[in-house]
């Protein structure tokens, strides 16, 4: 579980592909600070496990799963990523509950620069048009954003992000330019609430929160 917060900007230094996996190691002196075999570390929004690492660097494997729903199909030496550890119990939660397990991916159609942030406007298929929300929390390469704007157009829906300064300098969100492609995870409440309209409420409602059955208070034989 994390939170959204990058804590430290990465480079992937090693990429080695087999035919239905990768292997990724990645540069990252403060994402290593304490990691153990099988932790857990965010890597541009995807949640990977650690299986070696040193004091600079950690090195995680990547399925085919992963690598056909995310953008790190493309991963290559030198490539920046956003990283995060997995949250504490008892850390202050400063975005807002990101798992790490996207949804897929999105594409930049737009960048409109202000004085001091910018406006980003991502694409947003058809799948994922339901669990995005004006105001509500979205993870964008693995951070933690508020979406300020959204539409649906005929030739496809979006969604757009205000990055502030510190945003745009300590995550890779300030290297987007149109076209380029970036992991997003919707919040998890709207997923939960989203699959449980699609089911059938009566027939898929756990007998445990079923309407009560009348109780008998007559005596016993």
């Amino acid at each position: 579980m994390f939170t959204g917060i990058i804590e430290e900007l990465g480079t992937i230094t090693r990429v080695e592909r087999s035919a239905d996996a990768a292997r990724l190691t990645v540069r990252g002196p403060i994402a290593v600070a304490g990691v153990r075999h099988g932790d857990s570390i965010s890597v541009s929004g995807v949640c990977l496990t650690v299986v070696d690492s040193d004091a600079e660097s950690f090195t995680a494997d990547v399925m085919a799963q992963t690598l056909a729903m995310s953008t790190l199909d493309d991963a290559h030496e030198g490539q920046p990523v956003n990283l995060e550890r997995a949250a504490l119990v008892g850390d202050r939660l400063g975005g807002h509950i990101v798992q790490g397990h996207i949804d897929g991916t999105a594409r930049v159609l737009e960048v409109r620069p202000g004085e001091a942030w910018r406006v980003i406007r991502f694409s947003l298929d058809e799948a994922h048009a339901p669990l995005v929300v004006d105001k509500g929390s979205i993870a964008v390469d693995g951070v933690s954003l508020t979406v300020s704007a959204l539409g649906d157009e005929p030739d496809g829906s979006w969604f757009e992000v205000s990055l502030i300064p510190e945003t745009l300098t300590a995550t890779t969100l300030g290297r987007l330019e149109v076209g380029d492609r970036v992991n997003i995870e919707t919040d998890i409440l709207a997923r939960h609430v989203e699959r449980m309209l699609r089911l059938d409420a009566h027939r898929t409602l756990p007998s445990s929160l079923a309407e009560p059955t009348a109780v008998s208070t007559g005596s016993l034989a």
